[in-house]
């Protein structure tokens, strides 16, 4: 089969002619038909992800398809059965063995290519405003990144849970995806002030920060007292520093979120989540957006797109698996 692997950490992947898995006890194998991409995707290849693969390692951490075969201990009832799985890698690839226990059925409305960049983005801004900020109605909730596959979630979710909602992103195409998402207010990153703007509204309850550097900064600064500013992650490349002193006059909270690590120590957690996830997109108030859906010979393609900020919602992968 082909797979999509990293040998090297800080060289490119390659595409490559592997042996096909088979299941061990407690796993079932996919065939896989789509791919999501994500942030980490790249993150791992330079050796940057908090979790580091053994190499060679196939990229791909989020992906939907069909199993079609069971190890001896999972469960009968998956065979056949359509799925979306959290893998954490193994997803840019014709075949994957996963653990039954990370299997989620799909609606039978659900494409592949939905379903293969649902998880991540969806199940990180779920727990992110639900679990961690408990986001109330009629709070004011500070998405950055906006655009991007976790913020275009975070924007649709927020306003869900009944938060008047304000998207920064960069430019107006990215501006015009987070508006039809429902955004209340828009604000450009690269033309207006961040900080001026949201406090020019009011200031912000809750801010969703997957971008780091000044964009954190300048949040920071337009925070309401008691606000939750919650850090998703630094697409930006850049850190920041705290300002303890900050967080102490204004009595502002940072939380960090890692949505994969509940699963070693509160998968209950991302269990309730989805329920409430896939429930809500049965009944048709989840949108996914997907900007590009490329092949799996264009994987590297599909990771550039990501890595310039080219794309809007999600970048999926697919094979001829479907």
């Amino acid at each position: 089969m082909r797979a999509f692997q990293i040998s090297t950490f800080g060289e490119s992947p390659v595409l490559a002619d592997v042996p096909r898995p088979h299941p061990g006890r407690d796993e079932v194998l996919v065939r896989i038909a789509a791919c999501g991409l994500n942030f980490a995707d790249l993150l791992t290849i330079k050796g940057e992800y908090q979790e580091k693969p053994a190499l060679p390692a196939t990229l791909g951490m989020e992906l939907a398809g069909t199993v079609d075969a069971l190890g001896p201990d999972a469960p009968p009832s998956l065979l056949g059965k359509r799925v979306a799985v959290f893998s954490g890698g193994g997803g840019l690839a014709e075949y994957g063995a996963f653990p039954a226990s990370r299997c989620v059925p799909l609606p039978d409305s659900m494409s592949f290519a939905e379903a293969a960049g649902f998880q991540v983005a969806y199940g990180t801004s779920h727990v992110a405003l639900d679990h961690k900020t408990r986001l109330q109605p009629g709070e004011t909730l500070l998405v950055l990144g906006a655009a991007g596959g976790v913020g275009l979630t975070a924007v649709e979710i927020g306003k869900l849970m009944g938060a008047r909602v304000i998207a920064c992103a960069r430019g107006p195409q990215k501006l015009r995806a987070a508006g039809i998402a429902g955004a209340d207010h828009l604000v450009d990153s690269e033309t207006e002030d961040l900080r001026e703007q949201v406090k020019a509204l009011g200031g912000a309850d809750v801010v969703y920060d997957p971008v780091g550097g000044a964009q954190f900064t300048a949040a920071l600064r337009a925070c309401k007292p008691e606000a939750r500013i919650l850090i998703i992650g630094f697409a930006s490349g850049d850190v920041p520093r705290i300002p303890a002193n900050h967080l102490l006059v204004k009595n502002v909270s940072v939380q960090g979120l890692y949505w994969g690590g509940y699963l070693h120590f509160r998968p209950d957690v991302l269990t309730r989540s989805m329920g409430r996830l896939f429930g809500w997109y049965s009944e048709g108030r989840l949108r996914p957006h997907i900007s590009h859906t490329l092949p799996l010979s264009r994987a590297q393609e599909a990771l550039d797109l990501l890595r310039d900020r080219r794309s809007t919602g999600k970048v999926v992968v697919t094979t001829d698996q479907a």
